[in-house]
């Protein structure tokens, strides 16, 4: 509660700096709790999670304008509104500029203010300025008049809120005369010339402002560094990794698409864990095991939100030394007036206002929110190690130990220019090579949490070798067979295994990109249980028994579906039947699928017979139906990977 009366509204916004300097920059803009109550309207230091010392007051009865600023005429910002006042001695106007971070949160705060003013009887002008009074050019930028205490151009309308008033209203306020221009000597300045109207796509682009999530240093020349924090206008997002950038210096270059965050976007605050599931959230909240710590994290409902928060049981009963620590969850919901809330007698206009308030008051949830878990501050992989880079030179690898060997040859544990990677030497005739090589550019710009990044290849030296990201826990086949007796129990989890290795096909699906070999042995497992799908389109290219049919085609036989049996057509339908033998190996923890049978029995048993694989013991029901679903002989009628991944979203938790 404020000194000076009930508070009305507060929000966390970017403010304007008020008459200094000719030039406005970035530096400019401060980011500022604004608090209104019912007699001022005060501006704080600190951060979204906690309020500084007071930087600036307002007294309600001295404003004179509170109104919204055309799009684009603030420094090309967007959502601005401005609030003219009488300074405290009455000398003169100043106008303060905020920028709202989205077209609600700007009406919202115009609306109040023009209300909680309206209350007090406050008279206002009968008309205001659309654009800004820029020192530099000498103008409004909105009508051209010269002098910064001009009239407005634009009359106010009557909306109810602070209703336009008749310049007869206004005896008792210093005048705003309109002054002739002049040229500074007392003779008249011709007046300017009308500038001619920007081009309709030149007036309505948004620049678009990112943030450096993470420091990146070029690989090649035409990208451009990052420093974490800094901001970064996006001159061009056509492709999907790689994007052409310019920094606060003017110098333009490529960056990777991951490594920058929009500004005012939730991605850019630490609680919020995109793309994390339910289970995963238990896991990663149970391994801190710390009271109130918490994530926000994207919903099974498409464009909503979730809070999880970690707490110790509570009841008297149970010593708290041997209180079992459990993850509850709260949807974020939204009123009728378009509020966030957990409780619905505490709603708020975003969601980190909302965060901002559980900090301080549990408000009906289990318990106040305290901190975020300790994010993994490794950067995230890119798309290649250059926004054109796919063939590496073997003289910048170098390799380690042996983590795995196969009939392709072995995997090394490897660094390229520091970078950590795994580093696949092919064996001489396994596969063929200069098809693989035709493609290898198409395959490092497939990137996506869930799917293992092809870095590069090195061709000009035998042997030919794959560089990828590194996968610190190896094969999922492995992993699902050495903690067999602790999966087994565990539905959720195996569920959410499922979730990770469908969203990394759906987004191959989405590129119309055939894995063609999907199966446990394919999939690699990271830290915190990512699972991740890697060898995508390999199979096309590799020479190997194991691959091959009774027919003398090569593919995995046991994980085809009947028409590539029986004719060799793929599409990512035959890579969904493969997927749904997968959930099977995952459900069985490791067991090979058909493990009595050889090649040419399996293709009688699918195809002539039209049989399918039993039921795991640890399958529920609806698990194995989508396993049966993933199996229908007509391709047409199997599921989409879209789809798989809003059923299997619905089973989590369920």
């Amino acid at each position: 509660m404020s000194r000076d009366g009930k508070e009305v509204l507060a929000d966390f916004m970017l403010k304007r700096a008020m008459n200094k300097g000719t030039v406005f920059t970035a530096q400019s803009y401060k980011e500022r709790w604004f608090v209104l109550t019912e007699e001022s309207l005060t501006y704080y230091g600190g951060t979204l999670a906690k309020r500084g010392k007071a930087k600036g007051t307002i007294c309600l009865n001295n404003v004179k304008t509170v109104e919204t600023v055309e799009d684009g005429k603030l420094d090309d910002k967007i959502n601005v509104f401005q609030i003219m006042h009488r300074t405290e001695k009455g000398e003169g106007y100043y106008t303060l500029y905020v920028v709202a971070q989205r077209p609600e949160q700007q009406k919202n705060w115009v609306d109040t203010l023009k209300q909680t003013i309206r209350d007090k009887g406050v008279t206002f002008l009968p008309k205001y300025h659309t654009g800004v009074w820029t020192k530099n050019l000498g103008h409004y930028n909105c009508c051209d008049q010269i002098d910064r205490n001009a009239p407005g151009c634009q009359v106010i309308p009557d909306d109810g809120l602070g209703a336009a008033q008749n310049n007869s209203t206004r005896s008792n306020l210093p005048p705003l005369p309109d002054i002739p221009k002049t040229n500074g000597t007392g003779g008249h300045r011709p007046v300017p010339a009308p500038r001619p109207p920007k081009r309709e796509k030149e007036k309505d682009r948004e620049k678009k402002i990112y943030i450096a999530a993470y420091d990146y240093k070029p690989c090649e020349d035409g990208d451009l560094e990052l420093v974490t924090g800094s901001e970064y206008e996006i001159l061009d997002d056509s492709r999907d990794h790689w994007w052409l950038a310019k920094n606060q210096n003017g110098e333009k270059g490529f960056i990777p698409a991951n490594y920058v965050k929009k500004k005012f976007d939730l991605e850019i605050y630490e609680w919020y864990y995109k793309g994390v599931t339910r289970e995963r959230s238990e896991q990663i909240l149970k391994s801190e095991a710390r009271e109130g710590c918490f994530m926000v994290r994207d919903s099974s409902t498409a464009g909503m939100y979730t809070l999880s928060i970690y707490t110790t049981e509570t009841r008297q009963s149970v010593p708290s030394s041997s209180r079992e620590g459990v993850v509850r969850h709260y949807h974020i919901k939204k009123n009728e007036q378009d509020r966030f809330y957990l409780a619905e007698k505490h709603a708020f206009v975003t969601i980190p206002d909302l965060i901002y308030y559980h900090k301080h008051n549990a408000g009906g949830i289990a318990t106040r929110l305290k901190a975020p878990p300790a994010k993994n501050k490794n950067a995230p992989v890119t798309a290649g190690f250059g926004h054109s880079k796919w063939e590496l030179d073997r003289n910048d690898l170098e390799l380690f130990e042996v983590l795995g060997s196969g009939c392709f040859g072995t995997v090394h544990k490897g660094k390229w220019h520091g970078r950590v990677v795994a580093a696949k030497m092919m064996k001489e005739r396994t596969m063929s090579e200069d098809a693989f090589l035709e493609e290898a550019k198409t395959m490092t710009q497939l990137s996506h949490p869930n799917l293992v990044q092809l870095y590069g290849v090195v061709t000009k030296s035998k042997p030919l070798i794959i560089v990828t990201e590194l996968m610190q826990y190896g094969a999922l086949l492995t992993y699902l067979k050495r903690h067999k007796h602790r999966l087994l129990n565990k539905i959720d989890t195996l569920v959410d295994i499922c979730i990770q290795v469908c969203n990394g096909m759906e987004y191959l699906e989405s590129r119309s990109f055939i894995h063609r070999d999907l199966a446990a042995r394919n999939c690699l497992v990271g830290d915190s249980q990512i699972i991740k799908v890697a060898d995508f389109g390999l199979a096309r290219y590799v020479i190997d028994d194991e691959y091959t049919s009774s027919t003398g085609t090569k593919f995995p036989v046991k994980w085809a579906p009947p028409e590539v049996l029986s004719f060799t057509r793929f599409s990512s339908k035959s890579d969904v039947w493969a997927f749904g033998v997968l959930m099977w190996e995952i459900f069985t923890c490791g067991q090979m699928p058909y493990d009595q049978m050889r090649n040419a029995d399996v293709v009688d048993f699918v195809c002539t017979a039209n049989k399918r694989l039993p039921k795991p013991e640890a399958s529920p029901q609806r698990t194995y139906q989508i396993m049966m679903d993933c199996w229908k002989k007509d391709w047409e009628e199997r599921p989409t990977f879209k789809t798989l991944k809003q059923i299997l979203t619905k089973l989590e938790g369920s």
